[in-house]
């Protein structure tokens, strides 16, 4: 009879210390959000002119990495309040002052988008976009110049983050020089834009990695050090099908951030993507896992030959 309690006591232990690894496993870490939400920063820098490097750094600044509780339920990475005219759900959550009202999203990829309408509507921010898109120095003190943060090391922190974690590369892809941003970009085109960031969480693998859905296709993002073999053991499939699926050969070398999936694409893309706008350096196959359509699909459906690439601004249908 006295073993009970202990028994009782253990089992609770146990299932607290599960409990609690679980959760390590799925908060993210600079790497996994770097991995995430670079592509989407560099393509918020090519519409609005806004360094990828200093979107990126605050963003994993102000959502410790995407881990923080504005960031988790309502997509907002920003800290972005509603402010006079949101029309869109909202957070509401203690800050500054209780019981604060707080901008939610349907996808992080939104917030990245408002917080690059945020900078370039704004007149006090306007003297940044005379810097070169490359000099996230003056980027980061220009900020605290004009205002956008209370605490008088953020500078230092922001390029503390982009040095760290080498994210100036990512400014090279927007390419030199000064340049005015598009406003309004977001909503004139005539397309919807993907990415990683608007794919829905589908659980994980035994070993704690985030699966995500894409056109209704289970994919994985690939991590340093994965190959295609130990990819195939932790979801216990074969190696030619992960070939096969992403239509590549054994020769194939992965890289981080790639996206990999775990069946077989579709025939066109979902209904609300009905075309892409080609972005400089995008290659046909990386716009067909974007959308999760067959590479050989997708060349059909744009009469191209296999192999052909399309110009930067080509504008690609996906269903």
């Amino acid at each position: 009879m006295q073993k009970s309690p202990g028994l009782r006591t253990l089992f609770t232990l146990s299932i607290v210390f599960i409990a609690s690894l679980l959760f390590a496993q799925e908060r993210m870490s600079t790497e996994d959000y770097i991995n995430l939400y670079k592509d989407v920063a560099i393509k918020k820098m090519k519409e609005y002119k806004i360094p990828a490097s200093i979107t990126l750094a605050q963003g994993i600044l102000e959502s410790g990495n995407g881990n923080s509780s504005l960031a988790r339920k309502a997509n907002n990475h920003f800290g972005i309040k509603c402010h006079k005219g949101w029309t869109g759900k909202t957070y509401i959550m203690d800050d500054d002052a209780k019981n604060e009202c707080f901008r939610k999203y349907k996808h992080a990829s939104d917030s990245y988008r408002d917080h690059s309408i945020f900078l370039t509507q704004r007149g006090r921010y306007s003297f940044l976009f005379d810097y070169e898109i490359t000099d996230y120095k003056k980027w980061a003190n220009g900020l605290k110049k004009a205002g956008y943060a209370t605490n008088p090391k953020y500078p230092q922190l922001l390029i503390r983050i982009i040095e760290k974690y080498s994210l100036d590369q990512y400014d090279r892809k927007g390419g030199k020089g000064k340049s005015k941003p598009k406003k309004g970009v977001a909503e004139t085109t005539s397309f919807v834009a993907i990415s990683v960031a608007d794919f829905e969480k589908a659980g994980a693998s035994n070993q704690g990695r985030s699966i995500y859905i894409n056109n209704g296709k289970k994919l994985i993002v690939i991590q340093q050090g994965d190959t295609f073999y130990g990819i195939a053991e932790e979801f216990e499939i074969y190696s030619w099908q992960l070939y096969k699926y992403n239509e590549v050969n054994k020769k194939h070398i992965l890289q981080i951030g790639e996206l990999i999936y775990l069946e077989k694409k579709k025939n066109k893309a979902e209904k609300e993507h009905k075309f892409h706008v080609v972005s400089e350096g995008e290659s046909m196959r990386q716009i067909s896992q974007l959308y999760g359509i067959k590479l050989k699909k997708l060349y059909k459906m744009n009469k191209m030959e296999t192999g052909e690439q399309p110009g930067a601004g080509t504008s690609l249908k996906l269903r």
